[in-house]
Formats: structure tokens, sequence, C-alpha cells
């Protein structure tokens, strides 16, 4: 096993550029062993950063094989039939890439599409409508760390998916409407190719993950339920509030 990180990604990246390139069945039963080795270094690198974040959270028991994704493509109700991903990704959590918490993800991609991320990605019905009350009675907890340096200086702003108008059962003048009308909930923090194949790639992970801790556990951790609803009527958005899973790996 390949000890230096810059080593071990460039390799990543050149099969992942090359299957780019020819992603077909016959390439890649020929190149089978090449992906075979890329599967194991990128294991290697997931497994490092199990190994050194395990102090901030808690990972006992988790294993680099249950927080990757895997590399074949969902193509049944897609345009784009190429039947492999181009990159290699996985979520470090209790429960890996199936984790139902704080989970965080790390995608390598060449050509500028790596990236670390987390926060609820595609949330149930019920999920959503939680966040929501909590956003409703309990906004300065989130506020606070959306605002925060750390916060500001590896994700810029809360990303996702946002409904064009007030979800159901809360008026458009909310206090926090913009909040509300999310219907996912992302940090992401972008990896440039220079920044994905440096030896700090690893350090610098375990850095955006710790920073992202505190979203996470707002959105994971337990909050008092209020004695009473501030807003009548509400019962969690409608089935078609959630967007379709056609950009990231992240929760598949």
């Amino acid at each position: 096993m390949k000890a230096n990180t810059s080593e071990t990604v460039g390799f990543i990246f050149r099969y992942l550029a090359d299957l780019k390139a020819h992603n077909d069945r016959a390439w890649f039963t020929e190149n089978r062993s090449r992906y075979d080795t890329a599967r194991e270094y990128f294991e290697f690198i997931v497994s490092a950063l199990i190994a050194g974040f395990s102090g901030t959270e808690d990972l006992e028991g988790v294993r680099a094989e249950d927080c990757i994704y895997r590399v074949y493509r969902d193509v049944r109700f897609s345009k784009d039939k190429t039947p492999y991903k181009t990159n290699m990704s996985a979520v470090i959590g209790q429960g890996g890439r199936k984790a139902a918490g704080r989970g965080y993800y790390i995608q390598l991609e060449p050509g500028g599409g790596s990236m670390i991320a987390g926060g609820p990605y595609l949330p149930s019905t019920k999920e959503l409508g939680e966040f929501r009350r909590k956003i409703a009675h309990y906004p300065d907890g989130l506020k606070r760390i959306l605002a925060s340096d750390s916060f500001v200086r590896y994700f810029g702003h809360l990303e996702g998916e946002s409904l064009k108008t007030a979800p159901h059962g809360f008026p458009k003048d909310h206090p926090e409407i913009e909040l509300l009308k999310h219907t996912q909930f992302m940090a992401v923090h972008p990896l440039s190719d220079e920044a994905v194949l440096s030896d700090d790639l690893l350090p610098h992970t375990i850095e955006v993950f710790t920073a992202m801790k505190p979203f996470l556990t707002w959105f994971y951790g337990d909050l008092p339920r209020p004695e009473h609803e501030d807003w009548p009527g509400y019962h969690g958005p409608s089935e078609d509030e959630n967007p379709d899973d056609d950009a990231l790996n992240y929760r598949e």
C-alpha cells in the first residue's frame, strides 16, 4: 500500500480520467485490475480519515468498506446510460454510506469535481418537517453556526435546493422564511485538483470535517420539542418538495 497521499490520489485520478474517456463495460472489464487498485487506494484514504477523525467524532466500529459508494450507476431513470461513476466517494459516520445522523462526505473526481460536504441532502418528508420545526422554534443556534468564522471560511454559505414560495403551513412573512424554504441543507467545500493531489489532503479534510460537526449536530442532535405549535395546521412538507437525486452521490 502506498503511504504517499499525492501518489495514491494520482493513481486514482489517472484511472478515473481514463474511465471517463472509456465509460463502457468492455473497457472496465479489461481494466478491472486498475479499478481494484484504485478502490484499494481509496479505501486506504478513507481508513486514514476514520483513524484521524475518531478523536473528534464517534467512529467506533466504522469500517472504510461500509463507507464507500459503489462504482455502478443506477441508469434506470437517467438519460445518461454510461454504466460507471467517474468519481470515488464515501460517507464517514456511524452507519457508513447509510448514515442516518452525522455523516461526512468526501468525493474525489479529477477535473474539479472533488468536494467535502455534509448535511441533509435528501431528507424524508418527516425529517424535513422536523428540521423546519427546529428552524421555526430554535433558529438562533443554526444562524450562529452559519455566521461563524469557521463555517464561512470553509463553506461560505448554506447550499441546497429551496422552494420558490413559503412551505405549506408557514406564512410568507415568517422571519426565517428563507431558511424554511430549503429542502436541502448542505455545507459544501470544493477541492481543487491541486488540493487533492497535495500531501495535505488528509489533515485538510479532517479540518473541514471538524468545522462541519457543529452544523451537522444542529440537525441531527436532540432539541426540546415545543409545548405548542406556533404555526397550527403545519403537517410537514408535501411529497413533491424533495429534489431529485441527479447531482451528488451523497445519501444515495
